[in-house]
């Protein structure tokens, strides 16, 4: 079914409760419910459940997704599946099995991740480590019924400065990664923008992995004529933020450069009928929780242009 949601991390002040409420009203079906670990220290991040103390409160969630006639899409902990540290790293592999065992509780069966990559070890190095983890992962979620998705974000600086910080960005990776582990449960969270500024065709992707394709994470692109000038394609290389792109920026779908109505042609093409999450990661609209929320139901209003929202008859936002 064709719906219009977004990622709960742009909102980590108001309780899911609130949030659900708060789509009445709006372009809104569903919610892609942040679910890190509490004490995180993830820049984009979120604790919407906690997935330690599920059972308590599964049914309550439940009741009132039914109630407001909303849904989850997915649940969300994008980490790093290759922390060097074994500590920290069996934290991630523990934490998103418990999220996986909370999606089967709340019967959602989307769960999204990063495969990340091992900042001492070659790309093909990380790859095959990457490759073990995730067959652990994916057969611990079939049985439960779950299906695994990766958003191919490049994570450029996070592990490594100016290296990619999760290899599962390109359709190179993919193809490799889908090769090795032919599971029927293993897809994407198909981010186009991220494929924008990488001047990967975003369209072609999507048509030859129209099977992988479980989710999309609805997010522009603007690229920076000067700062692509300033510093090319690498990016600042004497700056302090080791993740400052300095030549691009996301965007609030229809604010930068990605043609969606061809994109989203390209998915009804494909024979996509799952959910357009904002994924909100805009600088202009950071600001305040009023600011968030204006964003948040602008990118719907826009969207629906292209993604008609399950209740053609519901109440308009207020937001042109």
């Amino acid at each position: 079914m064709k719906r219009i949601g977004f990622l709960t991390s742009c909102l980590l002040e108001t309780s899911l409760e609130n949030l659900i409420r708060w789509t009445q009203g709006t372009k809104f079906d569903a919610l892609e419910v942040a679910a890190w670990p509490s004490g995180s220290k993830r820049k984009f991040k979120g604790s919407h459940i906690d997935v330690d103390s599920l059972n308590a409160s599964a049914d309550r969630f439940k009741d009132l997704l039914a109630e407001k006639g909303k849904t989850i899409s997915a649940l969300a902990y994008y980490d790093n599946l290759l922390d060097p540290d074994a500590a920290v790293r069996d934290h991630v592999r523990s934490h998103l099995r418990k999220v996986i065992d909370a999606a089967a509780a709340l019967n959602v069966n989307l769960v999204g991740t990063f495969v990340g990559a091992h900042p001492n070890l070659t790309p093909s190095e990380s790859f095959r480590e990457i490759v073990k983890e995730l067959r652990k992962i994916l057969s611990f979620a079939k049985d439960r019924g779950v299906r695994v998705m990766i958003e191919n974000c490049p994570m450029t600086g996070w592990q490594k400065f100016n290296a990619p910080g999760s290899l599962a960005y390109s359709p190179e990776l993919w193809s490799a990664l889908f090769h090795e582990l032919p599971f029927e449960n293993f897809g994407l969270n198909f981010d186009p923008s991220h494929l924008f500024w990488l001047a990967i065709d975003y369209e072609k992707a999507v048509r030859d992995f129209r099977e992988k394709i479980f989710h999309v994470h609805a997010k522009d692109c603007e690229l920076l004529p000067e700062g692509l000038y300033r510093y090319g394609i690498y990016g600042p290389q004497l700056t302090s933020e080791p993740r400052d792109p300095g030549w691009w920026r996301y965007r609030l779908p229809g604010k930068g450069s990605i043609d969606w109505a061809r994109f989203t042609g390209a998915l009804h093409e494909a024979g996509f009928e799952g959910t357009l999450s904002i994924e909100l990661e805009d600088p202009e609209w950071e600001d305040s929780e009023e600011a968030i929320k204006d964003a948040l139901l602008r990118g719907a209003n826009f969207l629906s242009r292209f993604w008609p929202p399950r209740d053609q008859n519901s109440t308009k936002a207020s937001i042109p």
